[in-house]
């Protein structure tokens, strides 16, 4: 199959909260660009589900929207980037069985207690968590068993999308792999992982490699999309390594930071490894692989801060706005206000469902603004707790951080991770960064180099740390380091209740 003579091509992120489409050329400029908006149901408490269609209807609106701002001939290739371990069961009429259950959903705790073995780890690189999809699928096997037993496919965005755009039901390993299914030291689906979760492994996708051609678009999808005619379909990255590409964080001593809905920090590795320490994923690159370090609660716990906390009278741009002037005038360490930041269970480096979020050291004088602050002080100590365990694993330093997110927005965020980490951190905030790296590969494609991306970072603003507050966050973290283990036992006791 030959690429056409495009010059541009449609990157698309479909994330939890959008379907987002940029135009962009070799050069990784925008020449077009669109968004839909995405609805998340909460049936239960801990439940998070997405309707599948809308998976669809959102990314095709959002595709032919940019693509209008363009002369269509001049596309010439379509690459995905998506929300990663969300997923879907789909009948044989291609039809969702069920709401998608999204990478945030809880309801599996009895699961990963009893599934979550040293093996599962070993075998998949995840830590027992509430991420990744085997266990949620296990819990359908159990509460839903008609779902699974119906179902002709199961699989992630990527693979849905794909489906709806080619007509083949495939994905790419590095969009897969979070599922915790996937056999990751050989690259290919685990039977012994699909039967913990109770799936078939004839209902999964076939695994493509990552920059690699998944298909031709159907020329009635072309036409819906609003495409001259049908152009490839490449392969994609999970949004959380697909930033990273567009970061080059796969240059040694590099790591991406997504300071996001959540908290993710990633370095590539080029041998596999699995440790309580990190997660691991299939890597940005060819033959390598990717170590993601977790927290479920970082923008999500700075906005709940202010909705909760806040003035309900100010919208939200204005709410932001006072919390960050208020904050900033309080002192580093907000006067003894310690933030545990586990809104959303613990990640990297407990890997515990039950953990909750703590905050301690009231007193009289503490303010809605020490709380703030000790929310993004809580999420900056967790990202210095990672980055310690990340290099004893590895044995690596990380030398420069590049953010991205919205929490990367906040210079007074950005200045307090790199006072509680010291170490400088680089804003490549513009733009959609994980749309970014699905453009470099769908451009590699496009040159004859599938998967072999050679691009400079994006363009950021160098933020060196602060040594006056060393002193005062070190101490702080010597206090934080041994919060969680202390509380272990209390939330175990309040999860029982």
């Amino acid at each position: 199959m030959t690429s056409g003579a495009g010059d541009l091509v449609v990157a698309l992120d479909l994330s939890t909260t959008a379907a987002k489409a940029v135009v962009l050329d070799a050069q990784g400029v925008s020449h077009g660009e669109a968004a839909r908006p995405l609805a998340t149901s909460q049936p239960h408490p801990a439940w998070h589900e997405q309707d599948a269609g809308e998976w669809w209807a959102a990314a095709r609106g959002a595709i032919a929207g940019a693509v209008e701002q363009v002369d269509a001939s001049r596309v010439g290739a379509v690459c995905v980037t998506h929300q990663r371990e969300s997923f879907v069961c789909l009948g044989s009429d291609g039809a969702p069985l069920r709401p998608a259950i999204l990478w945030v959903d809880g309801r599996a705790g009895a699961e990963i207690a009893e599934l979550g073995t040293a093996e599962v780890h070993r075998l998949s690189g995840k830590p027992p968590d509430t991420t990744p999809a085997l266990y949620k699928l296990a819990w359908l096997s159990r509460h839903e068993p008609d779902v699974l037993a119906r179902a002709d496919r199961v699989g992630d965005v990527q693979a849905y999308l794909a489906w709806r755009l080619t007509g083949r039901w495939a994905t790419s390993l590095a969009a897969a792999d979070t599922l915790g299914l996937v056999d990751l030291a050989s690259g290919t689906w685990s039977s012994e992982l699909a039967r913990l979760a109770g799936v078939r492994l004839g209902q999964l996708p076939e695994l493509v490699p990552t920059g690699e051609l998944i298909g031709s678009i159907t020329p009635t999808a072309a036409t819906e999309l609003g495409l001259a005619g049908p152009v490839p379909l490449v392969a994609g990255l999970g949004d959380g390594q697909s930033a990273g590409l567009a970061l080059r964080a796969d240059e040694p001593g590099t790591a991406y930071l997504n300071l996001g809905t959540s908290m993710v920090l990633g370095v590539r590795a080029d041998a596999y490894l699995a440790d309580p320490a990190f997660r691991t994923l299939a890597g940005m690159a060819p033959d390598s692989f990717t170590l993601e370090t977790v927290l479920n609660a970082a923008a999500y716990l700075a906005g709940w801060c202010r909705r909760e906390l806040g003035d309900p009278a100010l919208d939200d741009a204005a709410s932001l706005a006072w919390f960050e002037d208020a904050a900033a005038q309080v002192p580093p360490g907000s006067e003894g206000l310690l933030t545990l930041p586990y809104w959303n269970a613990a990640q990297t480096p407990y890997w515990d469902p039950s953990a909750r979020g703590a905050t301690i050291g009231w007193h009289g004088r503490h303010t809605r603004a020490h709380a703030y602050r000790s929310v993004l002080e809580g999420v900056a100590l967790e990202l210095r707790l990672h980055l310690e365990n990340l290099e004893r694993a590895t044995g690596q330093q990380v030398r420069t951080i590049r953010a991205v997110g919205g929490g990367a927005r906040s210079d007074l965020w950005v200045g307090i991770v790199t006072g509680v980490t010291q170490r400088p951190v680089e804003v490549c905030s513009a733009g959609e960064v994980s749309a970014a790296g699905a453009g470099l590969l769908a451009h590699a494609w496009l040159a004859g180099h599938p998967g072999r991306v050679a691009a400079a970072p994006p363009p950021g603003q160098m933020v060196a740390p602060d040594p006056a507050v060393a002193e005062t966050y070190g101490r702080l973290f010597e206090v934080y380091r041994g919060l969680y283990p202390s509380l272990a036992g209390t939330f175990a006791s309040l999860a029982a209740l």
